[in-house]
């Protein structure tokens, strides 16, 4: 097993099919035809089988995927490394973060760290939460930030860095706004804009309805933060929002937050720090797991 084959294996199980792994290596098909059977020799195991034009992969390829990516990334970063030390040139830092630490409280700390390590190139990614994890545990990241209850991940440590709950969030205009303290059958006839499915903040958001007796009889699905928050202004409905993500407009009297209501609602939405739990990390990606437990304690 050689690096060669593990690179043709990666390209192969994301393209699907051997011609399109030879167009994106810059070689010929039976090239890469070659290195899948010397590679699947080796192993002893069947790694792909044929389906219509495109490439099946079997149960051993989809296991043996992670670790083909784990090697050629640490592959990579020693490269980086070398080059560092024999040109001087920056080295790469895969970020991935989820919408509302991306968008409302990474970009000071991004700019920081930058500073502090200007030979660093930060790469971020944005995705849902769930994504961020998936590209992680599969070493398409070094680092996510990301916005999570505080439930354990197998395989991750997740360090909470400061709490985000969600508020109701509506229109100064919003018959409710005047009330302070909502209860659920205030709400039940409301339409609620609510964040896509498969995001912390709307799964969070089911929960606590549920827990109080709250039907989202009447919703609208929006995908994006600024989206939810620039219809509310127009009291299209109440929204279930993270804190951090409307500070700037109820300051500025243009939204109204109030708690969620019910049974003393107890937040389980943090920020959090999350890596991979292994015994070794390349030395940048230990500078911002320690820059940013730093900015924790400050």
């Amino acid at each position: 097993m050689n690096v060669q084959q593990l690179k043709v294996f990666v390209e192969v199980m994301k393209r699907g099919t051997l011609q399109g792994g030879a167009e994106h290596l810059g070689l010929k098909q039976p090239t890469v035809s070659f290195h899948l059977r010397k590679l699947e020799e080796e192993l002893g195991v069947e790694l792909f089988r044929k389906h219509s034009r495109n490439l099946r992969p079997t149960k051993a390829a989809e296991e043996l995927l992670p670790y083909s990516r784990h090697i050629l990334s640490l592959m990579d970063e020693a490269a980086e490394r070398m080059s560092l030390h024999a040109a001087q040139t920056g080295i790469k830092l895969k970020l991935g973060a989820s919408y509302t630490p991306a968008t409302y409280y990474l970009p000071p700390y991004l700019a920081e760290f930058r500073h502090k390590y200007p030979s660093v190139h930060l790469l971020l990614n944005v995705k849902k939460a769930e994504s961020m994890l998936h590209m992680l545990r599969n070493y398409e990241i070094d680092v996510a930030i990301v916005s999570l209850p505080q439930d354990e991940e197998k395989g991750l440590c997740v360090i909470p860095l400061l709490e985000d709950e969600l508020q109701l969030v509506m229109s100064p205009q919003h018959p409710l706004a005047n009330i302070e303290r909502l209860t659920a059958d205030d709400l039940q006839d409301e339409t609620f804009l609510l964040h896509e499915g498969g995001t912390t903040s709307r799964r969070l958001a089911e929960e606590w309805a549920s827990a109080i007796g709250l039907e989202f009889r009447s919703t609208m699905e929006l995908g994006a933060i600024e989206t939810i928050k620039e219809s509310l202004k127009y009291s299209m409905g109440i929204g279930v929002l993270p804190l951090r993500s409307v500070l700037r407009e109820t300051v500025a009297g243009e939204l109204v937050k109030r708690s969620l209501p019910g049974g003393g609602y107890v937040n389980r939405r943090y920020i959090c720090l999350v890596y991979r739990d292994e015994p070794i990390y390349s030395q940048h990606t230990k500078m911002f797991i320690d820059y940013m437990q730093a900015v924790a304690e400050r």
